[in-house]
């Protein structure tokens, strides 16, 4: 049987408490979304500030690169680059800069989605809250 690993609960709060501290430390409002490796929400925190849509987007983000196994740059960056039949994909509908896969051991054990403000600062805050529990 193979065995795979999980986030804790632990986990997901020091991935939140990362992405809020680095949010914070550049004045985003943002909301970040922590899932499963199924996509499954874990948590969720939106900043003040931060438009309620982004809650959702974050958490499609977020659930998109645990699905996909990649960042979801990669998968936004194949569209853009003419692959437009890819926004067909079933399930996946964060197709944007912002989800970052949490890998231990080149598995994909959940992914950080962030929303809120531009791609590459998602991507900054979402990278900041998985750095947190990588060792």
């Amino acid at each position: 049987m193979q065995q795979k690993p999980v986030l804790t609960l632990q986990d997901t709060n020091a991935i939140l408490d990362a992405a809020q501290r680095e949010a914070e430390t550049n004045g985003w409002a943002i909301t970040v979304a922590v899932v499963d490796d199924g996509g499954h929400l874990l948590g969720l925190r939106r900043l003040d500030g931060c438009p309620p849509v982004s809650a959702y987007v974050a958490s499609e983000k977020a659930r998109t690169a645990a699905l996909s196994r990649r960042e979801t740059h990669i998968i936004e960056e194949m569209i853009n680059n003419g692959r437009t039949a890819f926004v067909t994909a079933p399930v996946m509908q964060g197709m944007l800069t912002g989800g970052v896969p949490v890998l231990v051991n080149g598995q994909v054990a959940g992914a950080a989605g962030v929303s809120g403000v531009k791609p590459d600062q998602d991507a900054q805050v979402a990278k900041a809250g998985i750095q947190a529990i990588s060792s």
